[in-house]
């Protein structure tokens, strides 16, 4: 499948700016549809002005049309003003992911105070939307996340899952590396056949695919062990299963995922 649609949620976030050009460049280069959604939640025992929440949609939008206007793609401004008091931004946008291809947000920001953007959004997100998700770093500036791609391998749904869902941008890359992280000092969980795997799998789909094996370390996380890879490789995306079964039974983030959303570098991909 082809990215056909894409949903980009826009908020007042001092990395917005970023996330809509690297949505422009994607929509451009997929010959895709930019849907800009503007989502507007409704907190229990809280007022708001009404006059200057106005005067924001309009900005946003003027700012949407003009930039997705001139860079010559077809796009389309969603403004939607939940009715429903108490009910979140994630559940707003929820409901257009299943129409759509791809949802670009931001990476949490502890420091905003954006009312509209909630800090625990894409986690939330990640686990209803129908489709994947991209997460946007809030810091630095990402031209076309999708020439150098590091995909973290563990086989399992979620890793499958989102391989499968970043076919289009696979297809389109010019390196891809697959990464597994083996056990300290231990070269017998290698998981050489799931690579073989995989990497069959891919050249299938004219997959340009290599393989980099890293040690587990007593002294790094996995998390860190993948950040540091994905700068020495000069990788610019980083594709992943992000979630996991909970004591519970119930599905969250992995804590590599989580230490990966809260440091990320790059672009991340992963759907549930």
């Amino acid at each position: 499948m082809a990215f056909k649609d894409l949903l980009l949620h826009i908020d007042h976030s001092p990395s917005y700016l970023a996330r809509l050009e690297l949505a422009i460049n994607l929509a451009r280069t997929h010959g895709a549809h930019l849907k800009g959604i503007y989502a507007v939640s409704h907190a229990y025992y809280t007022s708001r002005d009404e006059l200057e929440t106005a005067d924001l949609v309009r900005k946003a939008e003027i700012l949407f049309t003009e930039r997705t206007t001139h860079a010559g793609i077809s796009a389309e401004w969603l403004h939607v003003d939940c009715s429903v008091v108490g009910a979140s931004i994630a559940g707003i946008l929820n409901r257009y992911t299943y129409y759509t291809d791809l949802v670009i947000v931001g990476q949490p920001d502890t420091a905003s105070n954006e009312p509209n953007t909630a800090f625990d959004l894409p986690e939330q997100l990640g686990l209803r939307a129908g489709c994947p998700l991209l997460i946007v770093p809030r810091t630095g500036s990402f031209h076309l996340p999708g020439t150098r791609v590091m995909i973290a391998w563990k086989s399992g749904r979620e890793a499958s899952r989102s391989v499968k869902d970043s076919m289009p941008i696979l297809k389109k890359a010019q390196q891809v590396s697959v990464v597994t992280i083996s056990p300290f000092r231990d070269d017998s969980d290698i998981g050489l056949e799931n690579v073989r795997k995989i990497s069959s799998y891919l050249a299938l789909h004219q997959v340009p695919v290599g393989h980099e094996q890293i040690f587990a370390s007593s002294v790094i996380t996995v998390g860190d062990l993948l950040l540091n890879h994905v700068f020495e490789l000069k990788m610019d995306l980083l594709v992943m299963g992000a979630y996991s079964a909970s004591r519970s039974g119930g599905i969250v983030l992995s804590p590599v995922a989580k230490h990966l959303m809260n440091h990320m570098t790059v672009p991340m991909l992963f759907s549930h």
